[in-house]
């Protein structure tokens, strides 16, 4: 392999060009939403946004993604009038089309720009790994399929996000990266999952010193703390002078929509909600209670329909508990080692959290993983093998939302070719880790990839050969079960301290006059929760391991050079002079 990379401009132009080719493809209804958030901001005053109705699709997002849609709209009355009426619902003349994907495009150079930014501020050894890590990110299919196909603006988000981390990298600009996050959270809610960490962060390095916890820095608290505050004033501000905000937040978190999501996201209840589905085979011979209305609650693919059959059901409040838990691991590291990879590892794994155990995850929240992932990727071999079955599941799990014939060759071989090259250049590139690795992981991981190939010819094209338009639920809930054994067990064993204490038990006391029924049903759930709480506990190990080492010691100085020789005065001169 060639010792040199293409530069990131580079690849941008490359893509670009690729990504024009696509405008005629296939585009999902998150098309029609943006089309009618252009309607609803460029043909109605501020104080009708969050009110208006007329289409199914209404305006869910913060205040300053609607402003973006409204500079938006004052470009799109010059391209075509007719997309900004309100009740023009499902319009896609080629005009709106094209514009819509162009300003994807165009919106995705904040992408371009923080990577570039990335890449310049590692240090010289690591220049070549940031280049390769920036360059995965620029390509990846994810942003692919669920941008510039499916469509969404999420290559500015993580533009933004990733701008943040950058300048987080130094003291100089740590007051900037928690401004742009601030901006970030009013662009697009979804990553309040990632707060915590930026909280941890920024109050360990920029409110408190350096040299002790206990000495806090007022001035930088006071910066810190008006700078946000005014960004969420001139976001949120206008919408509560009118009392907006209770209208604001019933769109923003709407708590009515299930557990899962129509295609179950691949997570901890992708694989709760298929043992439900096993049990109900099995409920007859084992004597189980079955609920008959949950039964096809699941697999009807309705919003806010999720009930289980067998199971106990999920509340968002345990969704909420589970995920503030398990973010907790890497905060408690973060807060005592405030490193910038502890930094993006503890970003990553609160994301991370959030996907596995959040409250009607969709599967395109995965980039919150993978694209911060692929920043501390190249760490050392260990991160690399760690990130090679979560690169392969999450990606896996985005073929669903382009169903359509004619782009199953686009997803499937730029998905393969990207996953090709980058798990090879990222292990080429990578350091040995300092640590052992755990090798009967990596043949699992060969094997797993292994299946996904028969998996997903199966899912897209033999499954309606065979079955028609029958058991449609079954491609959806194979391909999202499989995904989600490798998103959840993307681990290595734990640190020997954690593992000396890891104790994942249950007891269930039945008294003796209950059923087998009732026995069976417990112990189910005992399992599942047992074996969910095991998984992604072992999941931290990557990024928690051992504290970092002290800085070695210097060198000891060099011994004193001996003493001259002295020698005894020759015969010649104790003679007295002449």
């Amino acid at each position: 392999m060639s010792e040199t990379y293409p530069s990131i401009a580079q690849c941008a132009i490359v893509a670009t060009a690729f990504k024009i080719l696509l405008f005629p493809a296939y585009k999902s209804t998150d098309f029609e939403v943006h089309r009618n958030w252009l309607a609803i901001t460029g043909s109605l005053s501020p104080w009708q946004w969050y009110y208006e109705k007329t289409s199914e699709w209404t305006l869910d997002y913060p205040p300053f993604f609607a402003y973006f849609e409204w500079l938006l709209s004052q470009i799109a009355r010059l391209v075509d009038p007719a997309m900004l009426r309100v009740g023009n619902l499902d319009y896609d003349s080629w005009q709106t089309v094209y514009f819509q994907r162009f300003t994807v495009i165009v919106t995705e150079l904040v992408l371009v720009y923080a990577l570039q930014r990335f890449a310049e501020s590692s240090h010289a050894l690591g220049k070549r790994a940031a280049q390769a890590a920036a360059i995965s990110v620029l390509l990846s299919p994810g942003l692919l399929i669920i941008d510039h196909i499916h469509f969404q603006y999420n290559g500015a988000m993580y533009g933004l996000l990733l701008l943040s981390l950058v300048l987080a990298r130094q003291k100089t600009t740590l007051l900037a990266s928690g401004l742009a996050f601030a901006v970030l959270l009013c662009m697009k809610h979804i990553y309040l999952y990632l707060a915590p960490a930026y909280f941890i962060f920024l109050l360990r390095t920029y409110c408190l010193s350096p040299k002790s916890i206990f000495r806090i820095q007022f001035a930088n608290c006071v910066k810190l703390g008006v700078g946000i505050l005014a960004v969420f004033a001139t976001a949120f501000g206008p919408f509560a002078l009118k009392g907006q905000i209770p209208q604001i937040l019933g769109r923003l978190f709407p708590f009515s929509r299930g557990l899962c999501h129509a295609y179950w996201a691949p997570n901890i209840w992708a694989l709760y909600s298929f043992v439900d589905r096993l049990l109900i085979l099995v409920a007859p011979r084992l004597h189980l209670p079955v609920k008959a209305e949950a039964i096809n609650s699941v697999t009807r693919g309705l919003v806010g329909d999720t009930a289980f059959a067998v199971l106990p059901e999920i509340t968002p409040r345990l969704c909420f508990v589970l995920t503030l838990l398990f973010q907790g691991i890497p905060l408690l590291k973060l807060f005592t080692y405030p490193s910038w990879d502890a930094f993006v590892g503890a970003v990553t794994l609160c994301g991370y959290a959030s996907f596995l155990f959040g409250w009607h995850v969709h599967e395109k929240a995965i980039l919150l993983v993978l694209i911060p992932f692929c920043l501390i990727a190249l760490k050392d071999r260990r991160h690399v093998s760690a990130f090679r079955p979560l690169a392969v599941s999450g990606h896996v799990s985005l073929f669903p939302l382009l169903f359509t014939p004619s782009e199953f060759p686009i997803k499937t071989v730029y998905t393969v070719f990207w996953l090709v090259l980058f798990l090879m250049v990222f292990d080429r590139l990578a350091p040995a880790s300092q640590r052992p690795r755990f090798f009967l992981f990596d043949r699992l991981t060969i094997i797993y990839i292994a299946v996904s190939i028969p998996l997903v010819v199966y899912c897209s094209l033999l499954h309606r050969v065979i079955f028609g338009k029958s058991y449609e639920f079954l491609p959806l809930m194979f391909m999202s079960a499989y995904s989600a054994l490798g998103v959840v067990s993307a681990k290595r064993r734990p640190p020997r301290p954690l593992a000396a204490n890891l104790r994942v038990c249950k007891w269930i006391k039945v008294p003796a006059t209950q059923s087998s029924a009732t026995i069976a049903t417990a112990t189910a759930t005992a399992t599942a929760t047992a074996t969910a709480i095991a998984i992604a506990t072992t999941s931290y190990s990557i990024y928690l391991g051992p504290p970092p080492l002290p800085p070695p010691l210097p060198p000891p100085l060099p011994p004193p050079p001996p003493p001259p020789l002295l020698l005894p005065p020759s015969p010649s001169s104790l003679l007295p002079p002449r």
